[in-house]
């Protein structure tokens, strides 16, 4: 166990050096604020402050590796679905036989923790269960406590749901090598988000990394019950070739590009799709009607810009927070027209900075987790400053 006052007292230093004028203090820090939009943002546009005393050290001689899912339940505990299979010999040194430096240890791949950054529940993994993804990827807690978690291998072509306490349910798909082919609702393309629908017992899938989808299951059988590509084009119309490297003037693609990343429900009833690569969101209706998109830093190359959306913690959900791994900045958008109003954070590894952001959600009270992957490694959270 670490010891509480040197953690502490440390990891205050190390903000207090690392992000000079941006925080200058965890109770003082100033929000963080659009870098270069103009006019300023709206009043009430979200603005946040980093807590770089979250969370607090891992136990067991634990430590967090990629961040392949990111939620919060209706207790407002973080969910995290991390990668314990991404951290290197060098990372797992107690672990090797024999050991080569006193840290640290295999984790679990499913990590709980309160607001104030205390892991309070464990466990997954990979041998946890048969099927247990290869590639962690994709988390989301229902109203139930019912766990939903993923992967993006290339043999995971499954989603899995769990109780509270990590026993399967239900298994929507199964592990295999079969070819891509979108039309084939018996099995998926290595999934990447997650939500349901509780009211109407649907579990909607952002299908995926190899896949150019989004589908619905009944969430209590798994039966298929609809999906769409791009534009809400059906099934049978959906291209199985790979996808084709978007250029700079290229035309918006009538295509869903790889990865089809993240799926979110409206509170007023629509589905919001992150169509990573292609740089936009999608929006529809519950049925696959297509309703509008956006699209968010256009000229964005390499892995895209949309990689995560959720929506602002007001009533009417006013505004949306797309996660960019790629220019590694948090978007603020109006949910109404696109339009994006602010955006925060920065390249780099300092606390408020990101590398690779891929996985974020908020707490009831707006406050905005996020989770990196690739080297990164870690989560963050951001305290919601209020208007």
């Amino acid at each position: 166990m670490n010891s509480p006052s040197i953690s502490h007292g440390w990891k205050k230093s190390l903000a207090t050096l690392t992000l000079g004028m941006l925080v200058a203090a965890p109770t003082l820090s100033p929000p963080l604020r659009a870098q270069s939009a103009s006019p300023a943002p709206p009043a009430d546009a979200p603005s946040y402050r980093v807590a770089p005393e979250w969370p607090k050290e891992l136990p067991n001689n634990w430590i967090m590796a990629q961040v392949g899912g990111l939620a919060v339940d209706r207790l407002d505990q973080i969910w995290v679905l991390q990668r314990p299979r991404t951290n290197t010999p060098d990372e797992l040194g107690a672990a090797q036989k024999p050991p080569e430096s006193i840290c640290c240890a295999d984790t679990p791949s499913v990590l709980v923790f309160d607001k104030a950054g205390n892991l309070v529940k464990s466990w997954g993994g990979p041998g946890f269960v048969p099927d247990w993804p290869a590639s962690e990827h994709g988390i989301f807690v229902d109203k139930a406590g019912n766990v939903w978690l993923g992967g993006n291998g290339p043999t995971d072509r499954h989603i899995m749901k769990f109780t509270n306490d990590g026993k399967l349910l239900l298994t929507i798909g199964h592990p295999g090598d079969a070819p891509i082919n979108n039309q084939d609702t018996s099995i998926l393309g290595s999934p990447a988000g997650i939500d349901v629908d509780e009211a109407a017992r649907e579990v909607y899938i952002a299908d995926g990394y190899r896949n150019k989808r989004v589908v619905v299951y009944d969430s209590e059988t798994g039966a298929f019950k609809r999906g769409w590509g791009a534009y809400g084009i059906p099934l049978s119309e959906i291209d199985n070739g790979p996808a084709v490297n978007r250029l700079v003037g290229d035309p918006a693609s009538k295509q869903f590009a790889n990865p089809v990343h993240a799926v979110r429900l409206s509170a007023d009833g629509l589905v919001y799709v992150c169509d990573r690569v292609n740089n936009r969101i999608q929006v529809f209706d519950k049925g696959g009607k297509f309703q509008k998109e956006f699209f968010v830093s256009k000229a964005t190359l390499r892995a895209g810009s949309c990689w995560t959306v959720n929506f602002s913690a007001d009533k009417e959900q006013k505004y949306l927070l797309v996660a960019d791994g790629t220019n590694n900045v948090i978007w603020e958008l109006r949910r109404s027209d696109g339009a994006i109003v602010s955006r925060f954070g920065h390249s780099g590894r300092n606390a408020g900075q990101f590398h690779w952001v891929h996985q974020a959600a908020l707490d009831s009270e707006g406050n905005y987790y996020t989770g990196e992957v690739d080297t990164g490694k870690r989560i963050q959270k951001f305290v919601l400053v209020k208007p």
